[in-house]
């Protein structure tokens, strides 16, 4: 199999217009699709729903659905609501700065630059409660090489202990520095 990209990532909104304006006021991103069906295409359940899908840059394409017959979204109460998140890269970290400025300037918490030694990041949620990251590359090729060449051995340790495995402390080192 050859996979060319990710078609797109769908994830459920409370409200499909909100959703929208909100992608495209805060992160600029293109309305580009909307589909509304009375029926799921993939069971023939009747189920109406709107789907909508931004460009994300680069052929990316972020999708969300509302459902208005289902019960009220909410998220995994098992997974901390750090672990689920969308991220987006920014060009740089001048651009990852200003753009917490513009976030903070629509009233939303940002939290960040977090420093992740091969990257930058600052976090906040879309009006759904979706974690969004935005992320300023950091790392040169070689932190990258060495992290991929570690990537292995570091989830096989993994496997057996659960606990961290210290092959790319270095990484983590250098940044508290």
């Amino acid at each position: 199999m050859n996979l060319k990209r990710i078609h797109h990532v769908a994830y459920r909104c409370r409200d499909a217009r909100q959703t929208v304006a909100f992608y495209q006021r805060v992160l600029g991103m293109d309305f580009v699709l909307a589909i509304a069906e009375d029926r799921v295409p993939s069971t023939g359940a009747p189920d109406p729903y709107m789907h909508v899908f931004l460009d994300a840059g680069m052929g990316n394409v972020l999708a969300f659905f509302e459902l208005p017959n289902s019960p009220p979204m909410g998220r995994d109460g098992n997974t901390p609501e750090w672990v689920q998140h969308i991220a987006f890269e920014v060009d740089s970290l001048d651009a990852l700065v200003e753009a917490k400025g513009r976030i903070e300037a629509e009233g939303l918490s940002v939290i960040g630059p977090v420093d992740h030694g091969i990257f930058r990041s600052i976090y906040f949620f879309d009006p759904n409660g979706h974690r969004i990251e935005l992320a300023a590359n950091t790392g040169s090729a070689d932190d990258l090489r060495r992290l991929r060449e570690v990537a292995p051995a570091m989830l096989e340790e993994w496997s057996r202990t659960k606990k961290a495995p210290r092959h790319a402390a270095w990484l983590h080192e250098r940044s508290a520095r």
